[in-house]
């Protein structure tokens, strides 16, 4: 079961997308943006519990993750939109006992963001609440020899994003920091931590392309265990970590916009170590 955590985790750190980074303002009603991203990340390293870099857990271990997200965002009132994000994976775990691979659709998200508007005030720069659900809708399995493409349980997470612009220098920069509540997977008794996240970017445009570096950080508490007794057991060296660089150049191409970029984890703990590549299409629409 710890290697199967562990290859599902690969897909649900991955899941704040850098199509994300280019709307920090509230869509207006009746319009939005749709982005495909295909997530590649092939590695046999990991951050272990102390946060050291060593060999996946068996020798010639390598776990290669592939991941097509739909991510879809749509202005409902003036001051709400709605985000809905839909994944593909493809997980693989090999070494030199077996070739595990799992296919099939992972645990959507659907968020709902609320901004001064509503209210009818005009904030002087953007400013956010964005409040959303982690639906267990992926395949759970209990076998440890079966990559599972849910961790099978919901997740509730709740973030304030605020952001400015330098204009007429075409230049932006944007945050935001939330909270992530994770229930319990009562198939296996087992709740993962809660976990605290934070993302920043500084981004732009030079000539035909638009650039962005971004820093992400997430610091999770232990997971706990429920026991046959009635009693949880925390488990103190299974609580998750990473800090990385999320680098990206993109060029208009037709309706919209060409985005390719790399993540880079500098720091972890019981997650995937070694960089992984996006590339995505990002395209505006409206319908008023």
């Amino acid at each position: 079961m710890r290697l199967s955590r562990f290859i599902v985790g690969c897909v649900l750190v991955g899941m704040l997308l850098p199509s994300e980074g280019r709307a920090q303002w509230i869509e207006e009603p009746g319009r939005g943006w749709a982005q495909v991203t295909i997530y590649h990340h092939d590695s046999r390293k990991r951050f272990d519990p102390t946060g050291s870099v060593e060999p996946l857990f068996n020798a010639g271990g390598r776990s290669i993750t592939t991941s097509f997200f739909l991510t879809a965002v749509a202005g409902i009132v003036r001051g709400v939109d709605v985000w809905v994000q839909a994944p593909y994976n493809r997980l693989e775990f090999n070494d030199v006992v077996d070739e595990r691979l799992s296919v099939g659709i992972g645990d959507p998200k659907l968020h709902l963001r609320l901004g001064p508007a509503l209210f009818g005030v005009r904030a002087p720069f953007p400013v956010a609440l964005r409040g959303g659900v982690k639906l267990p809708l992926g395949e759970f399995t209990r076998d440890a020899e079966i990559i599972p493409l849910s961790e099978g349980q919901t997740d509730w997470e709740l973030m304030l994003e605020l952001g400015h612009s330098f204009y007429p220098t075409p230049v932006y920069a944007m945050a935001w920091a939330g909270y992530r509540w994770r229930t319990y997977n009562d198939e296996i008794d087992r709740k993962p931590g809660d976990e605290r996240f934070a993302f920043a970017a500084v981004g732009g445009r030079l000539r035909s392309f638009e650039w962005k570096l971004a820093v992400e950080g997430l610091s999770g508490l232990a997971p706990r265990r429920r026991l046959a007794s009635g009693q949880e057991l925390i488990l103190k060296l299974d609580r998750r970590e990473l800090f990385q660089l999320l680098p990206s150049i993109g060029r208009r191409v037709g309706p919209g916009a060409f985005e390719i970029g790399g993540r880079f984890p500098v720091a972890g703990r019981n997650l995937p170590a070694g960089p992984a590549v996006f590339v995505g299409y990002f395209m505006r629409f409206g319908w008023r």
